[in-house]
């Protein structure tokens, strides 16, 4: 079993839906852009209490790898209640973006992750005092907002209210930001160019065939609990990989996900690239081609 990691090795001779299950769950696969954006993201959770914070902006296409990022950072910090004290300590919280740059909700969201009493109908000034209040009482470090290009989804109005908020919130509490979402996201920040001057960029691009590329695919290939070496790092094997997920690591993940449960189900208990071409599986391209034939 020396294509596998260790903790797999019992996996093998499971059941095959558990086996399924296994492959089908969530599992983080370091690489080295993401271990240099993570080591980042600590540096700045650590960083002193300033009157200008320095911030975050993680870009990348769509199922690239921002969100688990985001989660595998978030999961590292969570929240505390140490034996001496009698409050919670929340030294990273995570949001999303609403569909909308709108203040209410955006308090609205904070508060229901911190599992705040709320009133949809408080005045907003109250939300805003409220918000801040708690986020000093747990003694926050870092908020995470993911999906941050949503904000262009309001008048250009909301977008430099909405940023000013931003900026405002992060001055306020001493507290570092980190955001992330697609390209457009950059362009969310460049509204306001004194907020853009504290947002470092960090960028995950898509992945191109290289010895960096071909590690991936090793890592990927570790976690499978499959009887047989699929050897996904084969060249042509790892080309049409490449090919089929357009680039990004969400596709590449879901292309060997389902190639892992065919090599169970057809009992090859492998991954070839002759299983590739088997799998029922559309590029985001074609999706998009797919939806614009519909009338």
């Amino acid at each position: 079993m020396k294509h596998l990691i260790k903790s797999v090795h019992l996996a093998v001779g499971l059941d095959d839906q558990i086996r399924i299950n296994k492959i089908l769950s969530e599992k983080w696969i370091g690489y080295t852009r993401a271990a240099t954006i993570l080591n980042r993201m600590e540096e700045l959770l650590n960083h002193p209490k300033t009157h200008r914070m320095p911030n975050m902006l993680i870009v990348g296409p769509t199922n690239n790898g921002k969100t688990l990022l985001l989660n595998k950072f978030f999961g590292s910090h969570k929240p505390i209640v140490l034996p001496t004290d009698t409050h919670l300590k929340v030294p990273v919280l995570y949001v999303q973006m609403p569909p909308k740059p709108d203040e209410r909700r955006f308090y609205n969201v904070i508060l229901e992750t911190l599992n705040a009493p709320q009133k949809d109908n408080d005045r907003l000034e109250k939300k805003h005092g409220q918000v801040l209040s708690i986020l000093r009482k747990v003694e926050i470090k870092t908020l995470i907002i993911d999906e941050l290009h949503h904000i262009l989804a309001g008048t250009y109005t909301n977008q430099r209210v909405f940023l000013n908020l931003i900026k405002y919130i992060s001055n306020e509490l001493g507290m570092v930001i980190v955001s992330a979402g697609i390209k457009d996201a950059y362009h969310v920040i460049n509204i306001d160019p004194q907020l853009a001057n504290r947002f470092e960029p960090a960028l995950l691009p898509k992945w191109n065939y290289d010895a960096e590329y071909l590690r991936l695919l090793k890592s990927f290939e570790l976690l499978l609990p499959l009887k047989k070496e699929s050897n996904l790092t084969k060249e042509e094997t790892a080309i049409k990989i490449l090919s089929m997920s357009e680039g990004t690591i969400g596709e590449m993940a879901t292309i060997i996900k389902k190639s892992a449960i065919h090599g169970i189900q057809s009992k090859s208990e492998t991954v070839t690239r002759k299983t590739l071409d088997k799998i029922t599986y559309i590029s985001p391209s074609n999706r998009k081609r797919q939806f614009e034939t519909i009338s």
